[in-house]
């Protein structure tokens, strides 16, 4: 009887794979070198201006514009989004006219105009329309200052595009969900929260975290306003020095460092959410093997009592 030959296992070799490996370590290193090694980009000046207090003053407010408006955005952009879901066709108009105004202008332009506000409108009133009734009644440059106007700008123009995403995510929601939600017999308001609203995560939050990035990065827009943000500061910096590229430098690297934390917390809320939907995939199976065992165990049966009278 012949023996079994034995079988050798080659692993599979991939050279071009280990060759454009190589060449993108060649071109990491030859950037490395020419961005340390060359003088120019002042890298002793880049170091003193990095944690000066004025610098971080203006990180501070990059970072309370980018709170603030994310925060206001998703809550009025979430209010946007239920009206587009409406079925009212007054309320679905009205918020498609808001995100198709607010994502055509340019923020920039939304800044400028909400700076010069005062010019167009000397007070602002609240009362009821086409009537001399007015209940407050307030001056807008008393009302409008430069904090105040970036909120708002961001607000206004980011609410757009938040509406959208969240939108898009509970349109991404099968529909049977929302047929056996409303089998149950909860409130409107309950199924939204509970049920639609946590699978519609899964698709909001990659676009909902890009757009918070953008944000952060568009918070640069503000300097039209004068404010002194991060970007802003910079420039008031290396108009005086005249270290342009190094203080250029100290504003992109922090705008690295936040971006990078937001890019983060993305990673870590995606993997509690996937982790939480393997659970209640694992949690109906174990249900349903420990309702199978049990219905393969005897039950007892009751004594059967005939009437012999």
């Amino acid at each position: 009887m012949k023996s079994p030959e034995t079988v050798k296992v080659v692993p599979a070799r991939y050279p071009l794979r280990t060759v454009g490996a190589f060449v993108a370590l060649f071109v990491l290193a030859t950037l490395v070198q020419s961005v340390a090694f060359n003088p120019r980009w002042e890298w002793a000046v880049f170091a003193r201006w990095f944690f000066d207090p004025v610098i971080l003053e203006g990180l501070g407010q990059t970072l309370l514009l980018t709170l603030l408006g994310t925060v206001l955005s998703v809550m009025f952009g979430g209010l946007l989004a239920l009206a587009r879901l409406s079925a009212s066709w007054l309320l679905s108009s009205l918020a498609w006219s808001y995100i198709w105004l607010f994502r055509s202008l340019p923020l920039i332009v939304v800044l400028i105009i909400l700076y010069n506000f005062s010019y167009l409108y000397d007070t602002l009133s609240l009362g009821i329309p086409f009537t001399g009734i007015t209940w407050a009644r307030y001056d807008t440059i008393n009302v409008l200052g430069q904090f105040s106007t970036a909120v708002i700008g961001l607000t206004l123009v980011q609410s757009a595009y938040t509406a959208e995403i969240i939108r898009g995510g509970f349109l991404g929601v099968d529909h049977g969900q929302y047929e056996a939600a409303a089998a149950l017999g909860l409130p409107a308001w309950r199924r939204t929260l509970r049920i639609i609203l946590p699978q519609a995560l899964r698709t909001i939050l990659p676009s909902g975290f890009n757009e918070i990035i953008s944000l952060a990065k568009g918070t640069a827009m503000v300097y039209v306003l004068a404010m002194p943000e991060l970007f802003y500061t910079i420039q008031m910096i290396y108009n005086r020095t005249q270290d342009v590229i190094p203080l250029l430098m100290v504003g992109a690297v922090w705008y690295l460092v936040i971006t990078s934390v937001l890019s983060a917390i993305q990673h870590l809320v995606e993997r509690w959410l996937a982790r939480s939907e393997r659970r209640s995939a694992i949690n109906p199976s174990r249900v349903r093997i420990h309702s199978a065992a049990t219905a393969r165990i005897p039950q007892p049966q009751e004594p059967a009592h005939a009437n012999l009278s």
